[in-house]
This record gives structure tokens, sequence and C-alpha cells, in this order.
């Protein structure tokens, strides 16, 4: 069992506050793995508080050399029968910084997936209240809304299986864990409406249907926001693209309680660095 303490003011620091941290830990919790208690200090003060543009990432995170290397690195034996139990999604999770990046790895992963595949398609309808009535449908094709990709909204054929991951990306219920972020795995399908049961939360375990509902473009999170508060045992990083937002790195490296089981896919294979936001100013 591990104990993992998320020291959310810790200052821009040298790495001597990190040994008094380590040795505190060490006597006031013997018996624990070391690693897992201080990962989180380590990463708020080598990440987190770390103004500069560049950062290298500790050397106990394994290194993949393709997205199908950091799938498979995560999600182990994916494409095998019986495999993605609960306990083996609520496990593990891939964050990335881009939209298009997500989706890319979706597509991967759910090719792998074992199972039949089930498609959604989108109605899409433009917003033109600023139009006259007689002008409203005429300024955008079908063709040409299909073809967004908003990310705030599900891509327009959504593609699952029965037993994969999904993630709420609106308030549905919050009293009932249906949450912006709630990670779900699906039991089975309906015309207008999803069977799942939530992975994460208070309200794990439970079984909830999931609706078609009406969705309006808004300003999105971005999946590494979206994944803040939440811990999981082995965590993926695609940063072939870098962050670009105030701690989207921090928050990254922090969702997993030890460094030796995250894997991060870089830019380029040999690097050691990647691009780091940090605005001290935030930080006082």
């Amino acid at each position: 069992m591990a104990v993992v303490f998320w020291f959310e003011e810790v200052p821009a620091a040298s790495g001597h506050v990190f040994q008094v941290y380590r040795a505190t830990l060490r006597s006031r919790y013997p018996d624990r793995q070391l690693n897992d208690i201080v990962v989180a200090v380590k990463v708020r003060i080598l990440i987190g508080t770390n103004p500069k543009e560049n950062v290298e990432l500790p050397s106990e995170i394994k290194r993949c050399k393709s997205t199908m290397d950091l799938l498979f690195k995560v999600y182990p034996n994916l494409n095998v029968e019986e495999i993605a139990t609960e306990t083996y999604l609520q496990e593990r999770s891939i964050l990335s910084a881009r939209n298009d990046d997500v989706a890319t790895l979706n597509e991967l992963a759910i090719n792998h997936f074992p199972g039949e595949l089930h498609e959604y398609l989108a109605a899409d309808k433009a917003i033109e209240d600023d139009q006259p009535i007689e002008n409203r449908g005429n300024s955008i094709s079908n063709e040409n809304m299909q073809a967004l990709d908003p990310p705030s909204l599900p891509p327009f054929k959504l593609q699952l299986k029965v037993g994969c991951p999904i993630m709420l990306l609106r308030n549905l219920q919050p009293r009932d864990g249906l949450c912006n972020g709630t990670r779900l795995m699906v039991v089975q399908f309906a015309t207008r409406v999803i069977e799942a049961k939530i992975l994460n939360g208070s309200h794990a375990g439970n079984y909830v249907f999931i609706p078609r509902i009406t969705l309006q473009p808004s300003v999105s999170e971005t999946p590494f926001q979206m994944s803040q508060g939440q811990s999981v045992k082995y965590v993926g990083i695609d940063l072939r693209n870098h962050v670009f937002s105030h701690g989207q790195l921090y928050v990254a490296l922090s969702r997993c309680t030890s460094f030796n089981r995250i894997s991060v896919l870089l830019r380029n294979e040999d690097d050691d660095k990647t691009t780091n936001v940090v605005y001290p100013e935030v930080l006082l």
C-alpha cells in the first residue's frame, strides 16, 4: 500500500529540499515503498515549480519508440480477449496535450481492442442565430460540418466496442457520479443509449445509462487538465507535441504514484528533455 503526499505549495527549490522530504518520509514510513511516497514531491519540485523552458525527465521513466509501443507498454496484451477487466482499465491511462493526438491514439487502441465495432453517427446542425430565418441551414454543408472536430465534442463517427473505456465530456448527473472526466467501461449498446459501468470515483462499480443528447461546442479543457485529481497505477504520456500551458507536464507526470510505471513518447527517440511551461508568478 502506497502513501502519496501532494505538496501543492512547495516553492521552486534546490535538490536539498527534496533530500529533506526524502529523509523525513523515510523515518516516518520505514516500511513503505519510498518511490511511491515521494514521487509527488519530486515531480512538484523538479517539474511543477521549475521555470526552465526545457527539463530533463527522470531516468526511471520508460521511453517509447512509437505510438504502438506507448499503447502496449501501458495496456499490455490489449488485443487479447478478457484481458481488459475493470481493474486493468482502472489502473491505466494515456495522456496527450493535443486533441488530435488523442484521436489518433483512440483509433489505434479501438482497432486493437477485441470485439465487434459499433458506430454512432452524429446529426450535425450549424448554429446560425445571426442569420435571417430564411437563410438558415444553407451556409455550411453537411459534409463540411462532419469534417469538423471541435475539441469539446465527440467525433462525428464514434466507434466503440463492448468492454472498452470511455470518458464523459459533460456533467450529466454529478450526484450519481456522471461528471465531466468520469471514466466508464462500455457494457452494451442500444440505438439511443449506452449502458456503462463507472470505473473511478465514489460511484465506481455502478451501472449507468449514457443517453444521446444535444451538445454545442464550448471552451474545452485539455486532456491533461481533465486528468487532474485522478491517479492511476500506469500512465503513458504522448509528448511528441510539447505541452503549451502552465502546469500541464506536472499534472501529467503526477497522475502516477511511481516513476517506473510512467512511459513517455518523445518527439525524438534519443531525447531526454521536453518542454515545460511554468509561470512562477502563479506560484506566489
